[in-house]
């Protein structure tokens, strides 16, 4: 979108809460590490976890607990943190961001027809509002390229302070 170069590579991070870890340190914690696991010379890792009521809302394991987290989202305003590291010549640098998401209130005959589309599966919380997703959400307080798991304005920050500023190319980016 930016039209920074990219590529992709997994980090195979166990995305594991550990025993009294807060929702942010463990996004923080999951982010660095994803970063520190690809090998290159300016690496970016992220991590995204859903909070209602203190409790996590992680990947669903299978589409009933995709659907017992969308029950538990209806009606109501839960947190997404996503967490960001970068790693540049050996530096690492974190940034966090939560925003508020509300959910309107959906039938489970509707929500079985969004699982059914396999969006749900490999999103905290059970939703991607980029997709599908969005036809659950009624509004949101904050980033919303945070809740999609890449909050853009910090991406950018981050780059800045490791010393790769962005720059707006003219005839450049996207479209």
């Amino acid at each position: 979108m930016l039209g920074i170069p990219f590529e992709v590579r997994p980090s195979h991070v166990p995305e594991v809460h550990q025993p009294g870890e807060g929702p942010v340190a463990y996004a923080e914690r999951l982010a660095r590490a994803k970063a520190l696991s690809v090998p290159g010379a300016l690496v970016l890792g992220a991590d995204t976890t859903v909070l209602l009521d203190g409790k996590l809302l992680e990947k669903p394991a299978d589409a009933d607990d995709a659907l017992r987290m969308l029950r538990l989202l209806q009606g109501r305003t839960h947190e997404v943190i996503t967490a960001i590291a970068l790693v540049s010549d050996g530096t690492v640098r974190q940034a966090t961001d939560v925003t508020r998401v509300s959910f309107r209130s959906c039938d489970d005959a509707f929500l079985r027809v969004y699982i059914a589309t396999g969006e749900p599966m490999d999103k905290a919380g059970a939703y991607g509002i980029q997709g599908y997703g969005a036809a659950l959400v009624e509004r949101i307080e904050g980033d919303f390229f945070s809740v999609m798991g890449l909050p853009v304005r910090l991406v950018v920050q981050l780059l800045g302070e490791a010393g790769y500023p962005y720059r707006f190319v003219a005839g450049e980016g996207p479209g």
